[in-house]
């Protein structure tokens, strides 16, 4: 196998453990708490839940996986091979709910499948440059920080579905993030054990990764799901795109008469992403109403 081949089966392995991880958190955000918390209280609460945990886990080892595949892939392919993780969850959801996958369902995931392939095939994208300069990581924050900054602020200010949204902007932001500063580190790592802990790409990988939790579980907890995880699932590769293209200077090699091709399956993979994204999320939101109103419907210890 070729080290994108590689790359490829790595990512989507990070893919299936990322849609396991997304319906345990989900799950354990909607549950943890009766009452309105902000982001970082959530994360505390969310460490007493064993669901957090098992969640947590998968979420690592999707991040483990996905910069193994960063070492050997193109932070384009990669992260558009994450949006795969809806074809994962898209099974999963409907035991979890206990209801079966509509055609509907099976169209937009066979579109999505399609979309990426066509996109990794026509694109392939690829990456000659493993870190980016100091200058390009400052015009980055000098654009990303202050948005993000205003995301939370906005979230504090507004709620429901808007909060939810702001804060899974800033969730998605941040794995994108996550994806540019693991290909940095990955390369800093090829130095030896002392030229990674020299690389500041590892110290900023950490911060970036919990961020990422935290507002991911912060928007679940927010708003409904049909607003937060199609925000959420889309934002990721977008910034990712972004960043790759603009701080690694990374391309895709598309002849002129392949660009029509191209930016239909864009085109397709953005619209299947949220329909699957709403679909799956209204299973859970579901799921969720039934279990509080037979919460609610059960008497409680002292009445029994």
């Amino acid at each position: 196998m070729t080290k994108e081949n590689i790359a490829v089966v790595l990512a989507l392995s990070a893919a299936l453990l990322s849609a396991l991880g997304s319906v345990i958190r989900q799950r354990s955000a909607h549950e943890i708490v009766d009452r309105p918390v902000g982001a970082w209280e959530l994360f505390r609460l969310s460490l007493r839940d064993t669901r957090w945990w098992l969640g947590g886990a998968a979420a690592v080892t999707n991040r483990a996986l996905q910069i193994a595949a960063l070492g050997l892939g193109s932070v384009m392919l990669v992260t558009a091979l994450q949006v795969t993780k809806l074809l994962f969850a898209l099974p999963i959801n409907a035991r979890i709910t206990h209801r079966r996958v509509t055609a509907r369902e099976w169209f937009w995931a066979a579109s999505l499948a399609v979309a990426v392939a066509v996109i990794i095939v026509v694109g392939h994208p690829t990456s000659d440059q493993q870190r980016a300069p100091l200058e390009a990581w400052v015009v980055a924050a000098l654009v990303m920080g202050p948005a993000l900054v205003l995301c939370v602020l906005g979230a504090r200010i507004w709620s429901g579905a808007v909060a939810a949204i702001l804060l899974a902007v800033v969730a998605g932001s941040s794995s994108g993030l996550f994806a540019v500063l693991a290909k940095g580190a990955v390369d800093a790592a090829r130095g030896g054990f002392g030229a990674l802990l020299r690389a500041p790409e590892l110290y900023a990988l950490f911060g970036v990764a919990l961020a990422s939790m935290v507002f991911q579980q912060a928007s679940f907890r927010a708003g409904a799901l049909t607003a937060s995880l199609p925000t959420m699932t889309l934002s990721k590769p977008v910034v990712g795109w972004i960043l790759a293209l603009t701080v690694l200077s990374e391309h895709l090699h598309v002849e002129s008469a392949d660009i029509v091709v191209l930016v239909a399956a864009l085109a397709v993979m953005i619209v299947s992403t949220v329909a699957l994204s709403r679909g799956e999320a209204a299973g859970m939101a579901a799921l969720g109403g039934r279990r509080s109103k037979v919460a609610a419907q059960s008497p409680a210890p002292s009445e029994r």
